[in-house]
């Protein structure tokens, strides 16, 4: 699959800490900018109930969860656009994935220095957003005249190029990310060729004090996140970079009981590895059989035989069919023979789009 989410976000704000915690990979982490200058990969594992309760019904040898990539990206300064700071070396990196998590800062502390001098998240925001959008338009309009010569001579595809080349300009011009557009299915298809870095989905890490994480009171600055991503339609994740570390140290019931003794229900960071790989356009079904529970990976509105393919090619090359029970139904009778009985387990053939949760045995012939 090879989808991966990149982490992004001005210096200081917490931004390799939450990585650090996410893949336990130990990307380093200081008081200063630019401490993190390559990319760091972590492979993280999806959190995801209905596999524990797969495993209490099947009692397996082995459970294997699903995973994919996070990229934790150095930070980005005002005027990277024009290689300032680590400049357009970032901007490659953020080329590169396929979603955005944008870590803000929604916290004072004199301790932790602020490139900016102050705390105020829909400006590190605005920032970070035009600098993406000014390398955005430098590429279009590099594009642009090129494309012009061919539209004068009334060539249709570059006509039709030309035409949303235009849009994208217009927009940027007004500080608007390419995602802001509404385009059509075809003028998609063009844009997609321009691998803009504003056409990337993103959702926000609002990145909040230990007492604003367990407090009733308001934040001011998540509040001020959480209108600017309703108004654009993102996601907001809140967390606490310093307690999450220390969650990402414990497992099991130790990491249970802490959640419990702080009044969580659940970890900020589980939060965002879900909704990032949502994000992606990923979907989760499911195997279960004596020898394994296992969670696998699919991009939205795969058919039967593709997925059957992720497990091993020779699936998806002799696919026969594939039975099919929602993970619901499953727990709701109980074992596999009594969903059955009940008439819940169905065949499906080659144009079955594989649904989120559904827990699948393929038939197949090689």
């Amino acid at each position: 699959m090879a989808l991966t989410t990149g982490i992004v976000g001005l210096p200081n704000v917490g931004k390799s800490t939450l990585f650090n915690a996410i893949t336990q990979a130990g990307a380093e982490s200081a008081n200063y900018p630019f401490c993190t200058i390559d990319p760091n990969v972590g492979i993280v594992e999806v959190p995801d109930y209905r596999l524990q309760k797969l495993t209490e019904l099947v009692n397996p040898k082995k459970t294997v969860p699903t995973a994919f990539e996070f990229t934790d990206i150095a930070g980005i300064v005002e005027g990277a656009s024009k290689g300032e700071g680590l400049g357009n070396k970032f901007l490659s990196h953020i080329r590169q994935v396929d979603a955005i998590s944008h870590v803000v800062r929604c916290f004072n502390d004199g301790g932790i220095t602020h490139v900016s001098g102050s705390v105020d998240p829909i400006r590190d925001i605005e920032v970070i957003n035009l600098e993406l959008i000014l390398a955005d338009l430098e590429t279009v309009e590099k594009r642009a005249a090129k494309v012009a010569k061919l539209a004068k001579s009334k060539d249709k595809d570059a006509i039709a190029e030309h035409e949303v080349l235009q849009k994208l300009i217009a927009a940027f011009e007004e500080e608007k990310p390419a995602r802001s557009l509404d385009l059509t299915e075809e003028e998609k298809k063009i844009v997609h060729g321009f691998q803009l870095l504003t056409m990337k989905p993103v959702l926000y890490a609002a990145n909040v004090s230990e007492e604003d994480l367990l407090s009733d009171e308001d934040n001011e600055y998540l509040k001020a996140v959480k209108d600017y991503a309703s108004k654009e339609g993102s996601e907001v994740i809140t967390v606490c970079a310093k307690i999450e570390s220390e969650i990402a140290e414990l497992e099991g019931e130790e990491k249970q009981e802490f959640l419990e003794e702080l009044g969580i229900e659940e970890a900020g960071l589980d939060q965002l590895i879900r909704a990032a790989y949502t994000l992606l356009g990923l979907e989760t079904y499911f195997t279960a059989g004596e020898q394994e529970v296992r969670a696998w990976t699919i991009r939205s509105g795969t058919k039967a035989p593709q997925a059957a393919g992720v497990i091993h090619t020779d699936f998806e090359r002799g696919f026969i069919r594939a039975e099919v029970v929602s993970y619901e139904d499953l727990v709701a009778a109980g074992n596999m023979n009594a969903a059955k009985e009940a008439g819940k387990v169905r065949l499906e053939g080659k144009d079955y789009i594989v649904k989120d949760g559904d827990v699948v045995h393929f038939r197949f012939n090689v």
